[in-house]
């Protein structure tokens, strides 16, 4: 369902998207364009320009290690101004608005701060609003947990799903996610200023590419897309172009049976991650239950894991090295976890990366056209990129090499599976892709 058609739509917008009152006054002339055109609209806004980082930094000042529950609460108040100002702005045009925190929203989550999960949602309160013909505004980011009552949010991405999961509970015809670029490209612009806009991409390679750095899509907000079958239009707030759908499956075929669409393409795009870090795990006895012993540990230490690779026992010594990826800001967690257990597993030593990338091709056709790996390998040596570890799933390809050459990595690759388009399709109008 698209803004000229009846029904039920929710839209969020970002941060850059509400950076100042006249990006205010832009997004609540596009929203009564929206409800003009017959339809019921729900908006989801997050924080207005740098606000959480600013107000994270003021907690910083305060206290190096403020309280999970207080810190919730101050970040919380980014999105309330947000929601509060773009309301006056569509009251100035003459239709009503009415804005909800989270919790008003029906959005209730676990209790774990700054980084909830979405339990249910019971929009009642917007339902009832829309049905007598105001616009909802909804604060993103943040719910109401459902064992303490308090408030919590979301973690980085959190407006983004947010307004899926409100899409999912109303029944929405399509959640529209504007940004601050004109939709999903087959590689970061800024990288490759010759990538191509994708018209559509499916929920599985969406996932994948946004697991693999993809900043335009939060992960958990596909996730939850994919979960309900909830359609995302990923649309610029500052152009009126097409955008990019979000929807169906891989094994969908327009005739109904689970057959792979013979007109589709082999690669949807090249994503990049500097994000993360690298351990090694050196001198691991080579015997059952060692390796299990290590990712306890990491485990419990509560550190998502993305990337593993074992070598070959050395036949000699009976000991192999296990290396694996993880977010660099968990990185001197694990590392003092592992260390403290050292002598119980048994390993030799740590070894620390943290000037490591990972570039990842992907695409739902690769599954059924032989030769993609042999094309993606030989660029990046053509290109000189050395290779560190490799991993697969059934519709992506990855590797990790060294920081400096990831940008050599996508642009090659890129080249390669004849992803550039003709002319500069890609612009960034807010500076920051979201």
């Amino acid at each position: 369902m698209s803004p000229s058609g009846s029904g039920i739509v929710v839209q969020k917008y970002g941060g850059s998207s509400v950076s100042d009152a006249a990006a205010v006054k832009r997004v609540a002339q596009r929203i009564v364009r929206t409800v003009q055109a017959g339809n019921k609209v729900c908006v989801v806004v997050s924080a207005m320009g740098d606000t959480t980082d600013e107000l994270l930094d003021l907690a910083e000042q305060v206290t190096p290690t403020p309280p999970g529950r207080e810190l919730d609460m101050l970040l919380t108040a980014g999105e309330r101004i947000s929601m509060a100002v773009l309301a006056m702005a569509i009251a100035n045009l003459g239709h009503e608005a009415r804005s909800f925190t989270g919790s008003q929203a029906g959005v209730i989550t676990d209790s774990s701060h700054g980084r909830a999960r979405i339990i249910d949602v019971t929009p009642g309160r917007i339902s009832t609003a829309m049905d007598e013909g105001a616009i909802a505004i909804v604060a993103g980011f943040q719910g109401v947990s459902q064992d303490t009552k308090d408030i919590t949010t979301l973690g980085r991405g959190g407006s983004d799903t947010t307004a899926v999961a409100l899409a999912a509970a109303l029944g929405a015809d399509v959640c529209e996610i504007y940004t601050d670029v004109d939709g999903v490209f087959s590689a970061d612009p800024r990288i490759v200023p010759t990538a191509r806009r994708l018209d559509t991409v499916t929920y599985e390679e969406m996932l994948e590419m946004a697991a693999s750095g993809a900043k335009v899509l939060m992960l958990r907000c596909v996730e939850y897309a994919r979960r309900y079958d909830v359609p995302v239009h990923v649309r610029s707030s500052f152009s009126d172009r097409t955008g990019t759908t979000v929807t169906g499956s891989i094994d969908d075929h327009p005739d109904g049976t689970k057959e792979a669409d013979m007109e589709q393409a082999i690669i949807a795009g090249v994503a990049h991650d500097r994000s993360e870090a690298k351990i090694t795990v050196v001198g691991v006895p080579d015997v059952p239950g060692k390796a299990a012993a290590i990712f306890n540990e990491v485990a419990r230490a509560g550190v998502n894991l993305d990337m593993i690779v074992q070598n070959v026992s050395q036949a000699q010594t009976g000991l192999t090295d296990v290396s694996f990826t993880l977010p660099k800001t968990d990185g001197p967690t694990a590392m003092n976890t592992l260390q403290a257990a050292q002598s119980e597993i048994g390993f030799a030593r740590l070894q620390f990366d943290d000037q490591i990338g990972k570039v990842s091709l992907v695409g739902a056709g690769m599954r059924s056209h032989p030769g993609v790996s042999a094309t993606f390998f030989k660029a990046l040596a053509d290109a000189g990129v050395n290779i560190d570890v490799i991993s697969t799933s059934e519709i992506r390809i990855s590797v990790v090499t060294h920081a400096d050459k990831v940008d050599t990595a996508v642009r090659a690759v890129h080249t390669a599976f004849d992803l550039d388009a003709d002319q500069v399709e890609a612009v960034v109008y807010g500076g920051t892709g979201r």
